[in-house]
């Protein structure tokens, strides 16, 4: 059975500025208008200093809503220690049964994020290897002992073990990151590539799972800021600048890989992903106020819902 198409949003890139009250607002406003989830990155230490912790923030969303869906996207794993991280998991499990996705990445926009955390930006790709195999280990309730290039311990254990399982999903442009989602996620989560590109990396993807014998029913997602407006040229009045903001890139080196515009802009850009195998999609809005935005992704999604049925 395929996976079910799932719509994700960040609910306003402030919403953690805003009064207690606010906050619990704009996450019921999420869950009424029919989004699956909220979804946040996580950064140390972006660029000039920017970042929200994935861990703290999916804790917070936790408890400002019973049932909306938590997914953190993608979260700087080979930064921290993997018992801590698996630690953090089963509680959030405890938390939110059943309601938290687990997206991991190596972090490659910004290399001194990485040298600041203590890493070696070379050895990124070997210390995410590592630790998805000793969390996820954990997280399926076995006591080992693990030596490794990275990590060394005996008779390590976690529980209680999350019930239901919690998603893992790995993202990344480059083909080593495809082979790692292949070798130990439940799908692959995409950013910044073309559909065909996108297609492409679904072989990589399937032949490196064949490789390990895993056969799964890949839930594949992918992840885009969204410029919401009255025409094109509005919408990328909000969005372009957000973007440069955060990245410190001109809008232009992104615009062709962000739909920006009306409800049929948007769907339009993203029918091709839906068509070539993405079953979700996390979605970044910009608009004239984070209300907007919500509501005009919550149309994008019925209309994804309705094609891919």
């Amino acid at each position: 059975m395929r996976p079910p198409i799932r719509v994700g949003v960040t609910p306003g890139i402030d919403i953690w500025t805003r009064p207690w009250e606010e906050r619990r607002d704009v996450v019921a406003l999420v869950a009424d208008a029919g989004i699956d989830h909220v979804f946040f990155a996580d950064h140390v230490s972006f660029r000039v200093g920017h970042g929200h912790d994935g861990m703290v923030v999916a804790a917070a969303v936790a408890n400002l809503h019973p049932t909306i869906g938590i997914y953190i996207g993608v979260y700087l794993l080979p930064l921290r220690h993997p018992l801590p991280v698996a630690r953090q998991l089963a509680n959030l499990g405890e938390m939110a049964p059943g309601r938290i996705s687990f997206g991991v990445g190596v972090g490659g926009d910004d290399r001194h994020e990485v040298e600041v955390c203590g890493v070696d930006p070379k050895t990124r790709g070997k210390r995410t290897d590592e630790s998805l195999e000793i969390v996820q280990r954990l997280l399926s309730g076995e006591t080992f002992d693990y030596s490794g290039e990275f990590f060394q311990f005996e008779q390590a254990r976690i529980i209680p073990v999350p019930d239901p399982a919690i998603p893992v999903y790995v993202g990344g442009r480059a083909d080593a990151a495809l082979r790692r989602a292949g070798r130990y996620a439940d799908g692959w989560l995409g950013i910044w590539c073309s559909s065909e590109r996108y297609a492409e990396s679904i072989e990589l993807f399937d032949r490196a799972a064949e490789e390990r014998d895993r056969s799964i029913e890949a839930d594949h997602g992918i992840q885009l800021w969204v410029g919401v407006g009255e025409d094109k040229d509005e919408a990328a009045s909000y969005v372009g600048p957000a973007m440069e903001g955060f990245y410190r890139v001109p809008f232009d080196k992104f615009a062709r890989y962000t739909p920006h515009g009306t409800v049929d802009n948007i769907v339009d850009f993203l029918a091709p992903y839906l068509e070539a195998g993405c079953r979700h999609f996390n979605l970044t809005p910009v608009a004239s106020s984070s209300e907007k935005g919500i509501e005009v992704i919550a149309q994008v999604g019925e209309r994804l819902r309705a094609m891919a049925d």
